[in-house]
């Protein structure tokens, strides 16, 4: 186990911003995540729990307290089951499952970060989330401290959320479990319109899952999606606001916002999300309202690639961020009546 002090955080993060932790502990196996957590809680230290880093955003301040960073690793593969180290790194077990001629996660290549963070978020592309595939999440309780299995259903996964995201402070994950397909080298049906297009297939077609990974990380590159420290558009933390999800009133008094601003024969993109909810776009509803590919004059700006990536430019700090992500929330607010919701975690800080 590896213990720095007045540790930067900025380098362990895909946006690179973030003043230093009190104490940084690197963690290489499941032993050593769980010492370092008991020993933040039994001293009653704050502890912020790293994996990849794409899905976070810290204060310029940093963490006063212990930023545990996981780097566990492990892999196994037995017939279709899949079980992860939370410090795996995704796009890795994306490529091994494909190389193994399984299905079930193809879609998601190329998306940065660690195995253990994907339940968190309920990680999801293209047409597929992980859980479609997570059977089980093994972690440790910090409430009972003991290590504990929570299957599919406990993990009370919805749209990039679950019990995970919505109690943060509870469980650290250790481990993750997938149940994947064997299609004969197929992927799962493509259920994405743009990748359909993309491969050429109606959506509900397979495709052989070397065709479906590759397409995938060709659409990501082309919107900044795929980590390339060369490129400015990729630091970021990918979607930095969820798709918004309306009930019938809030999506009504939406679409009459729309047809007011932008005309009658203007139709927002419109998805059906269960008991009578529409999930809209959040990267059309950015642009729409005023803030396009590379809008911004200063070191934050959004990606020339995708309204839906806000990016540093080099020598950004988080408020410079912050301020850019609340000028579009604020802006979107007034076009529309709609408040985006940011994706990435805050620490130390708020939108």
């Amino acid at each position: 186990m590896q213990v720095l002090h007045d540790a930067p955080l900025a380098p362990l993060t895909t946006f690179r911003l973030g003043g230093p932790a009190t104490r940084l502990v690197t963690a290489a196996t499941d032993a050593e995540v769980i010492a370092a957590v008991r020993e933040a809680d039994d001293s009653g230290t704050p502890l912020l729990v790293i994996g990849g880093g794409s899905n976070l955003v810290i204060g310029d301040k940093g963490f006063d307290g212990t930023a545990l960073r996981i780097a566990t690793r492990g892999v196994e593969l037995r017939g279709t089951t899949l079980e992860l180290a939370a410090g795996e790194v995704w796009t890795d077990a994306v490529a091994r499952t494909v190389e193994a001629g399984l299905a079930g996660i193809e879609c998601l290549a190329g998306i940065p970060g660690s195995a253990g963070a994907t339940p968190i978020q309920n990680v999801g592309a293209y047409g597929q989330e992980v859980s479609s595939t997570i059977t089980e999440v093994i972690a440790y309780d910090r409430r009972v401290g003991e290590t504990v299995t929570l299957t599919n259903e406990e993990c009370a996964f919805s749209y990039r959320h679950s019990r995970f995201k919505a109690d943060p402070e509870r469980h650290v994950v250790l481990r993750v479990r997938f149940e994947l397909e064997d299609a004969g080298g197929l992927s799962a049906p493509v259920k994405y319109a743009e990748a359909a297009r993309a491969l050429g297939v109606e959506p509900g077609e397979r495709v052989p899952l070397a065709a479906a990974r590759e397409t995938v990380l060709k659409l990501r590159a082309g919107k900044g999606m795929v980590l390339d420290p060369e490129d400015h558009d990729t630091w970021s933390a990918g979607s930095f606001f969820t798709n918004p999800i309306l009930d019938h009133e809030q999506f009504t008094a939406f679409h009459a916002r729309v047809r007011e601003r932008l005309g009658e024969g203007v139709e927002p993109p419109a998805y059906p999300a269960g008991e009578g909810r529409t999930k809209t776009s959040a990267a059309w509803l950015i642009d729409k309202a005023g803030f396009t590919k590379g809008y911004g004059s200063g070191p934050a700006r959004i990606s020339t690639k995708h309204t839906l990536a806000l990016t540093n430019r080099g020598d950004a700090t988080t408020e410079d961020l912050l301020a850019l992500a609340r000028e579009v929330v604020a802006g979107v607010r007034e076009a529309f009546g709609v408040t985006l919701v940011n994706e990435p975690v805050t620490v130390g800080v708020s939108l």
